[in-house]
């Protein structure tokens, strides 16, 4: 069930940055770059000694950093605050667009089975 709704939350996410790029005209770069940006953190992970599934435990605190909600919720309330501040701007909406990717990420990944990582580089359960 838990993992469902991660699943509605990505696909909402996803439908609301795409309507955003859309409707607003904004940029679609930061909307790309932002679905994947969050793993950044397995090209520092990388190594050829690990086992199967594990992330090298350097790239354990950059992944699970990039893997929590309150940052793209930063900048998802930093988007929005710039969009009230300017009439909605198509630069503000492009990086709102962001932040929806990234939460997208966020909730696909987790609807998928895939959480944080334990300090050894491996899933939790």
């Amino acid at each position: 069930m838990k993992r469902t709704a991660y699943g509605v939350a990505g696909f909402l996410a996803t439908g609301a940055a795409i309507l955003m790029v859309v409707r607003q005209g904004a940029s679609w770069w930061p909307l790309v770059v932002f679905a994947i940006f969050p793993d950044i953190s397995f090209l520092a992970g990388m190594s050829s000694r690990l086992a199967r599934g594990q992330l090298h435990p350097r790239a354990v605190p950059l992944y699970n950093a990039l893997h929590r909600y309150w940052a793209p919720g930063v900048l998802l309330a930093v988007s929005f605050g710039l969009a009230a501040g300017s009439a909605g701007s198509q630069w503000a909406a492009g990086w709102l667009a962001a932040g929806l990717a990234w939460t997208a990420h966020i909730s696909f990944d987790r609807s998928l089975g895939f959480g944080l990582r334990t300090p050894e580089g491996f899933q939790r359960t």
